[in-house]
């Protein structure tokens, strides 16, 4: 929200579980992390309950995920599989995957023991792989669509 805002939009930044509808927004970000292969549910319930709304303003998805980083084929159809669900309901203008973090101690003993196989047969590790920066200049490429919406 800080890029927004510093390009003179305004935000709101809430969770989507908090967001009883998208009425009264001229646009609509909408992200999620990736457990086991996709969207968390809160964020694909969010698409669906908002759909007719969502539908008919700008809309923009971002996905933090520690798998399929690479730029090869097969890791950029990966990526478009996370969200080919969400996608089906509404169209983004724009879609953007970034690498997430990994923190263990934030999961339940289910997801962490799921999350340590899934890292070791993939060779990947806990951590934050988050890229500020590529965050921070995407955030700023939507700001013209944005401002031109306020005008």
């Amino acid at each position: 929200g800080e890029a927004l805002r510093a390009n003179g939009a305004t935000v709101d930044v809430r969770a989507v579980k908090d967001v009883r509808d998208v009425n009264g927004y001229a646009a609509v970000i909408i992200g999620s992390a990736i457990r086991m292969g996709s969207w968390l549910p809160e964020a694909v319930e969010f698409v669906k309950r908002n759909q007719t709304q969502l539908r008919q303003m700008p809309t923009a998805f971002f996905t933090c995920h520690r798998l399929n980083t690479d730029d090869d084929a097969t890791s950029r159809q990966a990526r478009e599989a996370y969200t080919a669900p969400v996608r089906q309901i509404v169209t983004p203008k724009t879609e953007i995957f970034f690498s997430g973090a990994m923190d263990y101690a934030k999961l339940n003993f289910v997801d962490r023991t799921l999350a340590k196989a899934v890292a070791q047969s993939t060779n990947s590790s806990e951590g934050d792989y988050r890229n500020w920066d590529v965050i921070r200049a995407w955030a700023e490429s939507l700001a013209p669509t944005l401002n031109k919406m306020k005008a």
